[in-house]
């Protein structure tokens, strides 16, 4: 088992292992470490709950029977199935979270592309892309957003409120840029696709059991219902239909432990440095002048230089209330540059590399540092503006 853990795995265990290390030593005070795991069990046990939910839709053929009848709606024009692209990837992202869209919608749309032959990378890019860019609207579009909602103690409507304009404003502006980048023709090189033939679903009641956990899912998002609690019973449902109808599918790999680690070692490092000097770093990075770009600037740049998700954490710990929001257009639109940003790209690369799908490196920096700036901007300004 060691031997198949990979250098991503070991920086995951070994974070977790100082993080436990800091408690131990004292460095982290053990009644702080306490109620940091108090503040994240409920979005672990959110982050299970989504993940097998989304792995095993995956495997009832739920993502592969909506992106082949996108591809056969389109009728082999690229502007038709660009906006149906991009619509599919968006709705993923905002209800069932970023990692989803990049981690299992990505392989659909890249089986997809090799059957109708449809050009790869405007495909992948908008997964990618928009598993950043469109997870700003709901609370379960981004662990961020989870940890953000419950600093400001709001709930999902309320969260959605004050985040609607930004998220329109960045998948706006994500949508012309991949069309310019990726999608026209002068990039991609084919004039039509042909569109594939529809394949049957293996099993029809696996396939509507997980359209209904998920449709039920997102209800009781909509119902502002605990987002733990709905993810939960969505993924009991799934569980329970594959129990019944294919339980070797049911494996301890569906429990995303290596996320789990990373996230439980994150709340107790991370406060650890705060208490030790990090937190006046980021005081003085965002300034006391409550600028909105700024702050978001700094969350976009701490993204990019060493992941999303630290980048966050770290700023939680110093930024008002009315800089918070800014915080997270930084750390969720911002992650587009480097492969590292976020951890759905990182899982992203990986989903391509297994594919055969080159992504060109200088491209992917520049294009991602052109769509970073000018959504961040956007989003900034849409936040103000509502």
């Amino acid at each position: 088992m060691w031997r198949r853990l990979s250098v991503l795995d070991w920086v995951r265990i070994g974070l977790l292992a100082l993080g436990l290390a800091f408690v131990a030593t004292g460095w982290l005070p053990l009644t702080v470490a306490v109620e940091k795991f108090d503040e994240i069990a409920p979005l672990l046990l959110f982050l299970v709950g989504v993940i097998v939910l989304a792995e095993l839709t995956k495997e009832a053929q739920v993502f592969d029977a909506i992106a082949a009848r996108m591809a056969v709606l389109g009728r082999g024009s690229y502007l038709a199935l660009f906006f149906l692209c991009t619509a599919f990837a968006s709705f993923v992202t905002i209800f069932l979270n970023l990692d989803t869209t990049a981690v299992l919608l990505t392989p659909v749309m890249l089986a997809l592309a090799a059957r109708a032959g449809i050009a790869a990378l405007p495909l992948a890019m908008t997964t990618i892309w928009l598993a950043n860019t469109a997870s700003l609207l709901l609370p379960v579009s981004n662990l961020t957003n989870l940890l953000g909602m419950n600093a400001l103690q709001m709930s999902n409507r309320e969260f959605a409120t004050r985040m609607w304009a930004p998220q329109v404003a960045a998948i706006a502006v994500t949508m012309v840029f991949l069309w310019l980048f990726f999608w026209r023709r002068g990039r991609r090189g084919e004039v039509r696709y042909t569109p594939p033939s529809l394949e049957p679903i293996a099993d029809t009641v696996l396939f509507w059991a997980a359209s209904a956990a998920c449709v039920l899912f997102i209800g009781a998002l909509l119902l502002d219902q605990p987002v733990h609690v709905a993810a939960t019973v969505a993924a009991l449902i799934v569980v329970v239909a594959f129990f019944v109808r294919d339980r070797k599918r049911l494996t301890w790999s569906l429990i995303p432990w290596q996320l789990l680690i990373f996230v439980t070692g994150l709340f107790l490092v991370v406060p650890a440095l705060s208490l030790h000097g990090l937190a006046d770093v980021m005081s003085w990075m965002i300034g006391g002048g409550d600028n909105p770009y700024r702050t978001a600037a700094v969350g976009a740049g701490l993204s990019n230089a060493i992941n999303n998700l630290p980048a966050y954490q770290a700023l939680e710990e110093v930024a008002g209330r009315d800089q918070l929001l800014a915080v997270l257009i930084g750390t969720n639109v911002g992650p587009v540059i480097t492969p590292w940003a976020s951890l759905a790209t990182l899982l992203w690369f990986e989903s391509c590399r297994r594919h055969g799908v080159k992504v060109p490196m200088r491209r992917f920096l520049l294009t991602g540092a052109v769509l970073a700036v000018t959504a961040l901007v956007a989003a900034v300004w849409a936040l103000g503006a509502v």
